[in-house]
């Protein structure tokens, strides 16, 4: 088995579980899938497998999981998480067709965390550091929210900030240049596994290319590994795609996001 299916298998059967979604305030099962809701009106549909569905199962998934946010009068928008190598038949249509938008395919990358552990010096006058203090989170997700080309929104602050009230292990990190914040990302060890995830990086685009986003990287990784895990997994952007693959992260899958709102 190559590398590229080894680690696949292990995104598989040690992701694709509750450890996916730890900061969910109720989760569902509907069949194969588990309906997951998290604070801040956020719906989200996953699963390891749609266990061997034909296209009118499908159908009838996508139709059932719609019905039941519907009756959740909380829930505003849903995330339908798809990955590139399962087995689906007629899951992009019956989406679109019930008003869900395919969002940019990003590319799943795991690999050993050591090979982003390198000692990385972050260029001159940057600095690295965690983030706990409201203020700084609530900055921190509105760079993170302009980095991405959106409007800042503070739901998703809330959220980072349920999240550490549960001091589940997740981390936020900043990257700063004479103390304005460039450059971030979070990292979230996986309980009960052997992996860490490293999410939300983004830089502000005028300083891209510069190293920051790798420096910020090799940071996490590090105190990951100081955590005991021994595995990373990402879903990547086309722009930090080939910088974790200079680092020794291999692609093993696509995902693709499908986005409905109330």
């Amino acid at each position: 088995m190559s590398t590229a299916a080894l680690y696949l298998r292990a995104y598989d059967q040690q992701l694709r579980t509750d450890a996916e979604t730890p900061s969910a305030t109720a989760v569902r099962t509907l069949g194969p899938l588990r309906l997951v809701t998290f604070p801040g009106g956020r719906g989200f549909v996953t699963y390891r497998d749609l266990a061997g569905a034909d296209e009118p199962r499908v159908r009838d998934l996508v139709a059932s999981a719609l019905d039941h946010y519907r009756e959740a009068p909380s829930v505003t928008r849903i995330e339908w998480k798809t990955r590139g190598h399962d087995h689906a038949p007629g899951l992009h249509d019956a989406l679109v067709e019930a008003g869900f938008a395919p969002q940019e395919t990003e590319s799943i990358m795991v690999g050993p965390l050591q090979a982003l552990a390198a000692d990385t010096p972050p260029p001159p006058g940057v600095t690295l550091r965690t983030l706990q203090e409201k203020r700084e989170v609530r900055a921190m997700s509105a760079m993170a929210d302009i980095g991405f080309g959106e409007d800042p929104d503070p739901a998703r602050a809330d959220a980072l900030l349920a999240r550490l009230a549960r001091a589940d292990g997740m981390e936020l990190w900043v990257a700063e240049l004479e103390g304005r914040m460039v450059s971030a990302g979070r990292l979230e060890p996986v309980p009960g596994t052997e992996f860490a995830g490293i999410w939300g990086g983004v830089t502000l685009p005028e300083h891209r290319g510069r190293g920051i986003y790798r420096a910020l990287t090799a940071a996490r990784a590090r105190s990951a590994l100081a955590a005991g895990k021994t595995l990373v997994h990402s879903d990547s952007t086309e722009y930090s795609r080939p910088i974790l693959e200079r680092q020794g992260l291999v692609k093993v899958s696509t995902t693709t996001p499908y986005e409905w709102r109330c």
